[in-house]
């Protein structure tokens, strides 16, 4: 987890500087020779195999779901504050329950549901949620104002 948010607010960070198109592409740069490896080693062990409509639907999901949706979320840590932009992530596996639930026939139950509830309720409050910085109080000011005002006396003399 702590390293999927370093590459998330990195990520971020570059798709203000690079565009979001051009960071996820590079992260593929970077990450092929390590990715060709792995794969290699994984088809060496057991030969992929799979229907053309089985094939079909991984190239969707490579392709459409995770290279084109991530231009859409990087543009989005992009251009909103990323801390509250990422907690929608937080709402999209309860979102894939839900659309189980709906497209797929899958049974929901009373404690799924009160789940699901209870982290979109807690990703809704931690995106509105700011942290403001603690008043300064008065005596504290009066009292500094004077150590202030002579400090800058002797640095002009």
């Amino acid at each position: 987890m702590v390293a999927a948010a370093i590459g998330y607010a990195e990520g971020g960070l570059l798709a203000r500087e690079l565009g979001a198109w051009q960071t996820v592409s590079w992260a593929l740069v970077l990450a092929s020779p390590l990715m060709v490896f792995l794969v290699a080693v994984s088809v060496a062990q057991q030969p992929p195999s799979g229907t053309p409509v089985q094939w079909l639907a991984f190239a969707y999901l490579g392709v459409v779901s995770m290279f084109l949706g991530f231009f859409a979320w990087y543009r989005g840590l992009a251009i909103g504050p990323m801390a509250q932009v990422s907690q929608i992530q937080l709402v999209q596996p309860v979102l894939s329950i839900c659309w189980a639930g709906l497209l797929l026939g899958e049974s929901l139950t009373w404690s799924t549901i009160v789940g699901g509830l209870a982290v979109i309720l807690c990703a809704g409050a931690a995106v509105r949620v700011r942290l403001k910085p603690a008043p300064t109080q008065p005596a504290v000011r009066q009292a500094a104002e004077p150590l202030a005002t002579k400090h800058l006396e002797t640095i002009k003399d």
